[in-house]
């Protein structure tokens, strides 16, 4: 089988992604979490939130540790599987990754220090500070990750230089304020928080079970079960404002996700359980929700939702007006100054250069976009639709998760109040078992975000087989398979760390046991 390199160079990119992505949601509630106990231990003094913070604060930082390893590697490949990607809007991508490690990541990196080593060094409220300048920089540093990421999703802010062949800024605060990134931003944000908060929660309820650590579990899922309910909720309000905005900017991801072939009247329906056939291009057993999807959408119950047989019509008088535009282009660079470019060449790339990124969806299937058949126009404007079932699959899935993280932490919410955590062991297993579930939703909205987005690397821009470096198929496997082994080893090195830390626990002499039977000893009421 031939080795394509534009598939070897998604698969590369999407493999040290994932793992990333493994160590982001924790690293991002937990700095919170630990900004929260800290707080709560220099307003009331007391040792077991001081002992709290540094326990949760063990398990942050090997996971922080991580993090920073499996991330270095992701921007590097910018630049040696994406070359002409990083060329074409190196200008506009750049300037978020370099303020993100200037603002960001310098912050974060600078008092991660001085948390782990300023406990006997700072004053309570000195070193309150620096643990807040963590999360904060944590925080911050996903931020302009996110608002990089958005503009790949909706390019405002910037315009193709024909004279440059790049995408120049025309409008930094457009960037900066882009609605898809900002929306992005506090969804996967409230995600990460919702991770930190199951994580804190399924290991205090281990301690419950074996009866250790009594009362710093029940403070600590007290606090998961507060800040991981809020979470989990805004996770469902701004997934919402998620779905809106794809309607607005990526109407084919969102047709994909539902996948509705077909243009419905308005309000369309959501459809909660089905098989979708990309071949036959229907979706069999199908189970729809009246109403649901028209209202997610548009927000309203008079406007359509554009079906996927529509949505490739429109790409198609999109590829065609594309190939005009990139006839001007040949046209403007053969005529070398501006002032021998005819005015009608400049009119007809002003008039459709806005689809000029639909022309290059044509490069696999013709060197020359103008010399295209009726026939090639049609599939690449078929290629237009990304996988639909992935999309329908990997989206309720997480749908489904988040439902879930708001019954269990509730549930243990309540509990916290009546002062019941430790009544119900069964209920306690079920948290331990939920810890591997946030990721399990982390990665599958990250699919969603990127498969959703293609066959654009850029939406409506830049195709995603545009974008490659020019690099021998046999190298990039290589590579996939050294990151794969060394990032698995890295795994499970995280996670025998993170084991060993738990079970041995915190600090004995910090916090007197008390001797109290296991909760599975102690009947319900």
């Amino acid at each position: 089988m031939e080795l394509d390199i534009v598939d070897l160079s998604r698969l590369q990119f999407a493999t040290t992604a994932l793992y990333h992505f493994l160590f982001v949601p924790l690293t991002l509630g937990l700095s919170v979490l630990l900004a929260i106990m800290e707080t709560v231990y220099v307003m009331t003094g007391r040792t077991i939130w001081r002992q709290m913070t540094k326990f949760w604060g063990t398990l942050f930082g090997i996971n922080f540790v991580l993090g920073v390893a499996t991330g270095i590697v992701m921007e590097f490949q910018f630049g040696m599987n994406w070359s002409y990607y990083s060329h074409y809007v190196g200008d506009i991508f750049g300037a978020p990754l370099a303020i993100e490690g200037l603002m960001a990541f310098f912050l974060e990196a600078t008092f991660v220090g001085l948390f782990f080593f300023g406990w006997d060094k700072l004053s309570k409220i000195g070193h309150l500070a620096a643990t807040w300048a963590v999360a904060i920089g944590s925080n911050f540093s996903a931020l302009w990750i996110l608002i990089a990421n958005g503009w790949m999703q909706n390019p405002v802010g910037s315009a193709f230089n024909p004279q440059t062949m790049r995408m120049e800024v025309d409008d930094f605060f457009a960037v900066l304020f882009n609605p898809v990134a900002q929306a992005k931003f506090v969804h996967t944000v409230s995600a990460g928080y919702v991770t930190a908060s199951i994580f804190v929660l399924g290991v205090s309820a281990w301690y419950l079970l074996k009866g250790r650590s009594l009362p710093l579990a029940k403070r600590s899922m007290t606090i998961a079960a507060s800040f991981g309910l809020a979470s989990a909720l805004s996770v469902v309000v701004l997934g919402d404002e998620s779905g809106y905005l794809a309607n607005e900017n990526q109407k084919m991801k969102l047709a994909a996700i539902e996948a509705m072939w077909k243009t419905e009247p308005a309000p369309a329906a959501f459809t909660a359980f089905g098989f979708p056939d990309q071949e036959t291009r229907t979706t069999h057993y199908a189970v729809h929700i009246p109403w649901v999807m028209g209202l997610i959408g548009t927000r309203s119950l008079t406007e359509q939702i554009p079906g996927i047989e529509e949505l490739v019509q429109h790409a198609d008088a999109r590829i065609r007006r594309g190939v005009v535009a990139y006839d001007a282009l040949q046209k403007i660079r053969e005529a070398g100054s501006s002032a021998a470019i005819p005015d009608d060449v400049t009119k007809a790339f002003e008039d459709n250069g806005g689809d000029l990124g639909y022309a290059l969806l044509l490069k696999p299937y013709v060197d020359d976009p103008r010399q295209a058949t009726d026939e090639q126009i049609t599939e690449a404007a078929w290629d237009t639709v990304p996988s639909v079932p992935t999309l329908f699959w990997t989206f309720r899935i997480m749908v489904g998760l988040g439902f879930f993280f708001i019954l269990l932490t509730g549930v243990f919410f309540y509990l916290s109040a009546r002062h019941r955590l430790d009544r119900y062991p069964w209920l306690l297993r079920v948290a331990v078992f939920a810890i591997p579930l946030p990721w399990i939703a982390a990665e599958c909205g990250w699919v969603v975000a990127e498969v959703g987005r293609q066959p654009w690397i850029i939406e409506g821009v830049l195709p995603t087989a545009a974008a490659v470096s020019d690099l021998g198929a046999t190298t990039v496997l290589l590579t996939i398979l050294g990151f794969v082994a060394i990032y698995t080893v890295l795994f499970i090195i995280e996670m025998s760390l993170m084991i060993a830390a738990i079970r041995k626990g915190p600090d004995a002499d910090s916090q007197p046991e008390a001797a109290i039977a296991p909760p599975s000893l102690v009947p319900a009421e």
